[in-house]
């Protein structure tokens, strides 16, 4: 039998949601219902709706004005997308604002029968959470979301959320309280983090930062150190490099930060305050990483539209499952993959860290048929590359290059083939193994089976002093020289000689 997440008919309904925040308004929209979203269309406008707000407690007039006009436009695609729900979500900004109401009700008269909700602080770290924990379902550490207006903190414990608060800790509003100086922005956000007593407690576990501007603090980070990947979502530092770097960014004229690498330009003015409030982070809390995702908020949303079932599934087994309906010819043949290469791999368990392992060779097993729609020249390097750079959530970015370099030797790439360096640069030397390991065997499976689980059946590998493919008699598979060649390479790999026997 299988799961339902692979023979489920694909789903094709669009949603949208509007994040209406103080530094800037993005429409996303989704398509169908799967266990990690797929956006389908995403658009920004930065437009700094709580610009002032700090001096005057009004949303900024320009802001406003062109926000009528974005939203305008947002609306009308989500009508051409036939995107249903289309919601807005409003945060800080428009919460916070004197005038508020007053453009809520030009907002609703603009776009009558569209639902908009003033978010309050509690409501959005609530979906800034649910956006987190889509993609990291076990988080256990401290969210920290920074948007324009407001910095909401939530303590996540083993993924479950425990207390939320919201700080006037926002990019702009930080830098308006502090008259434009990071120095005293500096003073500002210690004593607003010291009065949250809870935040020493997460000391020793992670920091997961959500929100544009550490985004783009990751962005400078990744083009100092030349990381192998350019995605944000699941990059990973250690306390003392986020500490170097908010420090290096505090503290930075303008012109020493418009010559950083990776800047966004529009976060110019921000990033001192970013890293300001980061730096404050990480002292009193005493996190030993920080996890940086592209999760957040309208995430968030989202997973209230996905039905219990699928929120509870595992996101790299999803991101599998997906891959299976999308490319598989012959949709009983993962399960069977998996068993069938089980005895290479001797250590893995159904829990704890070899289970893991074992998650990451099932997830392989199912995205195996990846390359079955390329040019057979371009396979090996097709699927590394859709792998590797894939926006799927469920991955983390060793779990793409393992599965990325197992997928390419599947398809019978030169373990040395330049292309594949990224995943010798993320893995261990171990993963390197087991990676190269599983692609050989999934080749040798794929050349006896034709792809298909009922040839499959007639064969079984096992280990011992020899690695011994056992053949049944009359199953239509027979030890020719491809699967010979294959076979030896397999045991070459493991470091020992090779056998056939055929069983009755």
């Amino acid at each position: 039998m299988l799961p339902e997440a692979v023979i489920r008919t694909p789903d094709t309904t669009r949603r949208a949601v509007v994040d209406l925040g103080s530094n800037s308004v993005r429409l996303v929209v989704f398509e169908g219902s799967s266990r990690n979203p797929v956006p389908i269309f995403n658009e920004k406008a930065v437009l700094r709706l709580g610009r002032g707000l700090q001096a005057t407690g009004r949303l900024n007039e320009d802001g406003t004005a062109q926000t009528l006009t974005v939203m305008n436009r947002y609306a009308a695609i989500a009508r051409a997308m036939q995107a249903h729900p289309f919601e807005v979500l409003a945060t800080a900004a428009v919460r916070d604002a004197q005038n508020g109401p007053q453009f809520i009700a030009q907002l609703q008269a603009l776009l009558p029968g569209v639902p908009i909700t003033v978010l309050s602080g509690e409501e959005e770290a609530e979906l800034s959470a649910a956006g987190l924990l889509c993609g990291i379902p076990d988080a256990h550490g401290l969210l920290a979301d920074i948007g324009g207006g407001s910095l909401e903190l939530v303590r996540l414990d083993r993924g479950h959320r425990t207390h939320a608060r919201t700080l006037r800790l926002g990019v702009i509003r930080l830098a308006e309280r502090a008259g434009g100086d990071p120095a005293r922005g500096r003073a500002i956000a210690e004593a607003d983090l010291a009065a949250e007593a809870w935040l020493p407690d997460m000391a020793g576990r992670d920091l997961y930062a959500v929100g544009g501007a550490w985004r783009a603090l990751a962005r400078i980070h990744i083009a100092q150190t030349n990381y192998p990947l350019t995605l944000l979502h699941h990059y990973t530092i250690s306390r003392e490099e986020a500490r170097d770097l908010a420090g290096l960014v505090a503290t930075a004229s303008r012109r020493q930060l418009e010559k950083l690498p990776g800047i966004p330009r529009r976060r110019v003015d921000d990033l001192p305050f970013a890293a300001v409030v980061l730096r404050r982070l990480l002292r009193i809390s005493g996190v030993r990483r920080v996890i940086f995702s592209a999760n957040g908020l309208r995430e968030g949303w989202y997973m209230r539209h996905v039905a219990a079932a699928q929120r509870h599934e595992d996101p790299l087994l999803a991101a599998g499952h997906e891959y299976a309906r999308r490319f598989s010819r012959d949709p009983a043949l993962p399960p069977a993959l998996l068993r069938w290469t089980d005895p290479l791999f001797p250590d893995e368990t159904n829990g704890g860290e070899t289970g893991e392992l074992r998650r990451l060779r099932e997830t392989a097993c199912w995205m195996s048929d990846i390359g079955s729609r390329d040019h057979p020249e371009y396979r090996a390097e097709q699927a590394f590359l859709r792998i590797l750079r894939q926006p799927n959530i469920g991955l983390d970015h060793q779990a793409r290059a393992f599965l990325g370099l197992a997928l390419a030797l599947r398809y019978e790439a030169e373990p040395e083939a330049p292309y594949l360096q990224p995943a010798r640069q993320l893995l261990s030397p171990d993963a390197i193994r087991r990676a190269i390991v599983l692609g050989v065997a999934l080749r040798l499976a794929y050349t006896l089976s034709a792809g298909t689980a009922q040839l499959l059946t007639g064969t079984r590998l096992a280990l011992g002093t020899r690695l011994t493919l056992e053949l049944a008699e009359g199953s239509g598979v027979f030890a020719g020289e491809s699967v010979t060649r294959r076979l030896d390479r397999l045991a070459e790999t493991l470091g020992l000689d090779a056998t056939t026997v055929l069983a009755s």
